[in-house]
């Protein structure tokens, strides 16, 4: 890879990031998110992320950081990331992969909770069934996706869409709002940390 190509692919993280900043409603959107998982949480609810690949390792990021640490020293916060490999195979042997999140959705997600879908496309047919399972069990539900949104978009009660062609441009914006969120519920549930 040239230096050319290195400059080229900064610049393009760049040129998506500063147009995800260019939709103001983005950050009010953020805020938004930030206040019903925090509620949910300091009532005692959790967060069930999901997503396939590295949207999967993004959903375990998010979960670790509440459930151990992100900026300061604070109690647990209640976060699963869906990723059982057993479970996973499990449940995709006997009914599909299209169920492996719904069926941990019904099996664990109560009223209160909230559920987080991560799909760089919108159209991940197993975080649409784990939303819809969300959703008919009266938990709030929030996707982080890519490209135009998908389906996905105007399925969840809160979207935020990276509009790029390029996965790796889509997650590494998702991970900065995954970051953002962690901070934004600790400085909202801890603000004598801050």
């Amino acid at each position: 890879m040239s230096a050319q190509n290195i400059l080229a692919s900064f610049k393009e993280a760049r040129d998506v990031l500063d147009h995800f900043l260019s939709e103001e409603s983005n950050a009010q959107i953020i805020d938004d998110i930030i206040k019903v998982m925090s509620e949910s949480l300091k009532n005692g609810g959790k967060i069930l992320s999901c997503g396939n690949g590295g949207s999967m390792c993004d959903a375990m990021h998010f979960a670790e950081e509440l459930t151990g640490r992100f900026k300061k020293d604070r109690p647990a916060l209640g976060a699963i990331a869906l990723s059982d490999p057993a479970h996973m195979s499990c449940v995709a042997n006997d009914f599909g992969y299209d169920h492996i999140f719904s069926r941990q959705v019904e099996g664990l997600g109560r009223a209160g909770d909230i559920f987080l879908g991560i799909s760089t496309s919108g159209n991940s047919s197993n975080i649409i069934k784990a939303t819809q399972s969300a959703k008919e069990r009266g938990i709030k539900t929030i996707a982080l996706l890519g490209k135009d949104g998908g389906q996905l978009k105007n399925l969840v009660d809160f979207s935020l869409v990276v509009e790029s062609g390029s996965t790796a441009r889509i997650q590494e914006i998702h991970i900065k709002i995954i970051h953002i969120l962690i901070e934004g519920i600790e400085r909202k549930l801890f603000p004598q940390l801050y």
